[in-house]
């Protein structure tokens, strides 16, 4: 997994820090900085995130190092995301953006406050907001590090984003399918066509298109879209249907099969609950 490589890297690169090299002269002090960090690294290895948080805010105050500091807080906000305090880790990275802007860690800093954001999302949430935020999160992210490591990851993420917002427009636009409502029903349909047409559900949007205008006797929309789907999916079963609908004596060509894809979509549906 991405994050758990990220993770490691980290921690390793923060004990590193922590290393003989480091000549300071700690038996003066009253706070040992370095045992509190290397205590907290013990708690984090062992899963202990509540305890290990603790122990990176003591370590961060009394590292007279600015680079040391900034090491231990941003452990420390990663702590509070491991154990799913998001509103507490959010808070904790804006507070580290603003005390350490120029960190090297600014960037890890940045992807961790989107992975915050993106874990808040809840398949079963009526609203939109919180996916819809988490979207213009990654996007800006991608926008600003298009190149690094952690942007594979979130374009993963932004992609399973567009499936689900995809997926909440072709529910409603089936359910006013099926109470014959058929201005909002195309409405819905258009938006995944318009905004959603690298998702899997781009082909049913357009069969469904072809249907509805077919029904509704505008036969050059409906031959549109079906030209549209045929360009792009023309060996697809959503496209065997839409020929079907503009010629009758068709007869479909049995080719269903389990596909990754379909999996994804009974997935996705399975956790979208409206009505």
């Amino acid at each position: 997994m991405i994050l758990r490589l990220f993770s490691f890297l980290f921690i390793i690169s923060l004990n590193f820090a922590c290393s003989k090299n480091d000549k300071i002269d700690l038996e003066k002090s009253k706070a040992n900085p370095y045992e509190i960090y290397k205590e907290a690294i013990q708690s984090f290895e062992r899963n202990d995130f509540f305890y290990a948080n603790k122990k990176f805010k003591e370590a961060e105050i009394n590292f007279k190092i600015v680079e040391y500091a900034s090491k231990s807080a941003i452990m420390g906000c990663y702590s509070l995301y491991a154990i799913n305090f998001y509103i507490e880790a959010e808070s904790c990275l804006e507070d580290f953006l603003r005390r350490y802007p120029a960190s090297e860690h600014a960037v890890y800093a940045k992807y961790l406050s989107t992975l915050v954001q993106f874990e808040q999302i809840s398949d079963e949430d009526k609203d939109l907001g919180p996916l819809i935020k988490a979207k213009d999160k990654i996007e800006k992210f991608l926008i600003e590090y298009p190149n690094t490591d952690y942007a594979i990851d979130l374009q993963f993420k932004k992609d399973l984003i567009q499936n689900q917002l995809a997926a909440k427009e072709m529910y409603l636009a089936r359910y006013y399918i099926k109470v014959k409502k058929w201005v909002p029903a195309i409405n819905r349909l258009k938006k995944v066509v318009e905004e959603f047409d690298q998702t899997i559900f781009i082909e049913e949007a357009l069969h469904r298109l072809v249907e509805i205008n077919y029904h509704l006797g505008l036969e050059k929309d409906a031959k549109k879209y079906a030209s549209i789907l045929g360009y792009n999916y023309n060996s697809s079963e959503w496209y065997q249907k839409s020929f079907k609908t503009l010629n009758k004596n068709y007869k479909i060509k049995n080719i269903k099969k389990e596909t990754k894809d379909s999996k994804i979509l009974e997935s996705i549906l399975e956790k979208i609950k409206i009505f």
